[in-house]
């Protein structure tokens, strides 16, 4: 029987193997293209003059309070501020963790950290996990419609190793230049980074040299990837590693005479570099002319650091919040957010409650994608083109469950940084619980549980859960209903699976309108290598598929050899909301 040595689903840039096609009156499979490898099977947008572009930026560690919008004074960020300026500002955006990998997950997934598949950094108790095939991220929804996307940086998702499920280019990503492994995301002057499924050496930092800023890299590659695309629609990710620990910069730019400590002085040169970075993408996509049509996110993965001696108290990079990266408090999980665009944002501020996980849905609103209705996620598509409120959530959850500490953020947590802690926020309350230990199963009068109104204690200091006990026992029953072991999602996209033993297989390829508006003009194709006999044993178009239906082809597959790279893949085409859209899938035999 084959085996599934790897799988890649929705709508990841895939080329269709050349050869034998069914599924189509008159399909052809695509050509190679003329640098002899297959063009990706996912068309590009018919123009990109129309459509709306994305760029995403991801800060690492970067405090609520270390830029000058949110009231920095000793940091300088005049980009981001003139962004903030010209821009939305949400004072009350969150992150869903206090901790990176759980925390991007989020953002990617549109899940928060008691549903998403990756819960925990990869030193927490129960190890990291990676993303899996059923994990849908905002790349793959603006793929299916044709935009071209790629992401620079830190990805720090699964392990290090390509042609995996949990790779970028498995989850929607064209192009990635960067780090895979969480931890190799620390190396600022790294003696590799990986090129889609590559390892790159950069010779010039062996034996600990430092001659590569991996930043200056990775901006580099976002900028020749806005070059290449400007004239389609495209989705920009640049996840730069600034400014996460160790505090390590070319230079302490102009901090270099400030009487601070050396870890301070350079924690300042990385925040206003990554200042620098933002400007330099604005300024290229001004000079390309496509400014006017792309939407800029800035936010950041979780609060600010204390690692390497860097003193978050000296800058006040939690502004008036109370708690550091680890903590859920607001200081561990609310973070800067920024939506710029010329033409198309309104300039003002805004305190809806706005966590991370608004992305993805918000993205596929915007671009005309498709998104699955099992979200936490709530789009912002009305706020940000000032028609309307988006709709508000209910409340927001939060997750830790993290065995390392640091001296300020345990001092915050009062020796609790090392138990699980959970928290949620409705309206203006907040409740954090901590378990006695690591285990969440732990009986509820066993926790300690915190109640605070943020409408007028926004530091978290005065604990209400004594005398409005009641309020506090609602919020932890909202808590444990937040989470569970394992999500189940329901089906979403194009699933590919084959059975049998060459040279009978049955292949069996599944699109499922996940969404919640009906699909029409379904259509599965599916293609193999050159002499294979394909027969397809059901109907390969439906003209509708409502929400939740789904649209099965089995096919039966002669073929005429099977190598250890052997590949089918089947292309699904429908019509939501009256635009074109394509997922694929594809399985490799042998």
């Amino acid at each position: 029987m084959p085996s599934r040595r790897r799988f890649l689903t929705a709508a990841a840039a895939v080329p269709v193997a050349a050869g034998a096609v069914t599924g189509c009156d008159g399909a052809e499979s695509p050509e190679p293209a003329a640098d002899g490898k297959q063009a990706s099977a996912v068309p590009a947008a018919q123009s990109g003059t129309d459509r709306l572009s994305f760029v995403v930026i991801l800060a690492d560690d970067l405090g609520h309070g270390e830029l000058g919008s949110y009231g920095q004074k000793l940091i300088r960020t005049p980009r981001l501020d003139a962004l903030a300026a010209e821009g939305l500002r949400f004072t009350d955006a969150y992150a869903t963790a206090p901790v990176c990998a759980p925390s991007r997950c989020s953002v990617l997934t549109g899940l928060h950290a008691g549903h998403a598949t990756v819960r925990e950094n990869p030193w927490g108790p129960g190890g990291q996990g990676a993303l899996t095939e059923r994990d849908f991220t905002f790349a793959e929804a603006l793929r299916s419609r044709g935009y071209r996307t790629g992401i620079f940086g830190k990805w720090g998702l699964g392990p290090e190793r390509p042609d995996q499920p949990s790779h970028p280019n498995a989850r929607g990503f064209e192009e990635f230049h960067g780090y895979i492994g969480h931890r190799h995301a620390h190396d600022y002057f790294p003696e590799y980074l990986w090129h889609n499924g590559t390892r790159q050496e950069i010779p010039a930092n062996r034996g600990g040299a430092r001659e590569v800023y991996a930043p200056d890299l990775l901006k580099d590659r976002a900028l020749a990837f806005l070059d290449a695309h400007r004239a389609e629609p495209f989705l920009l990710c640049l996840t730069p590693t600034l400014p996460h620990a160790p505090s390590h910069v070319p230079d302490e730019g102009g901090y270099g005479d400030r009487p601070w400590p050396g870890p301070d002085r350079r924690h300042a040169a990385q925040v206003t570099a990554f200042d620098s970075l933002v400007g330099d993408v604005v300024d290229r996509l001004t000079r390309l002319g496509v400014a006017d049509r792309t939407l800029v996110l800035v936010t950041s993965d979780n609060g600010p650091h204390e690692e390497g001696r860097t003193n978050p108290e000296l800058f006040d990079g939690n502004g008036p919040l109370r708690g550091y990266k680890r903590n859920l408090y607001e200081g561990g999980v609310r973070v800067p957010l920024i939506a710029w665009s010329p033409r198309h944002i309104p300039a003002g501020t805004t305190d809806r409650p706005t966590p991370l996980t608004d992305l993805l849905p918000t993205l596929a609103d915007l671009a005309g994608a498709p998104a699955p209705t099992d979200l936490d996620g709530l789009s912002l598509a009305p706020l940000l083109r000032g028609s309307g409120h988006p709709a508000r959530h209910d409340h927001l959850y939060f997750y830790r469950n993290h065995s390392g500490v640091t001296p300020r953020s345990d001092a915050v947590d009062r020796g609790r940084g090392r138990r699980l802690a959970e928290a949620l926020r409705r309206g203006d309350l907040k409740a954090v619980r901590f378990a006695p230990g690591q285990d969440r199963g732990a009986p509820d009068e066993e926790w300690d549980v915190e109640l605070y109104d943020l409408s007028r204690d926004p530091g978290e200091q005065d604990d209400l859960a004594s005398v409005r006990p009641a309020r506090a026992d609602a919020l932890v029953r909202l808590m444990r209903d937040s989470w569970t072991p394992v999500y189940p999602r329901k089906p979403f996209g194009l699933t590919l699976r084959v059975t049998g033993e060459a040279p009978d297989l049955t292949v069996t390829a599944t699109l499922a309108n996940g969404s919640a508006r009906p699909w029409t003009a379904a259509r599965l194709t599916l293609g193999a290598p050159g002499g294979w006999d394909l027969h397809a044993l059901d109907p390969v178009t439906a003209p509708l598929l409502r929400a939740g239906d789904e649209l099965t082809v089995r096919w039966r597959v002669t073929p005429a050899r099977v190598t250890s790279d052997t590949t089918l893949a089947c292309r699904a085409t429908a019509r939501h909301a009256g635009e074109d859209v394509t997922y694929l899938a594809r399985t490799v035999l042998g």
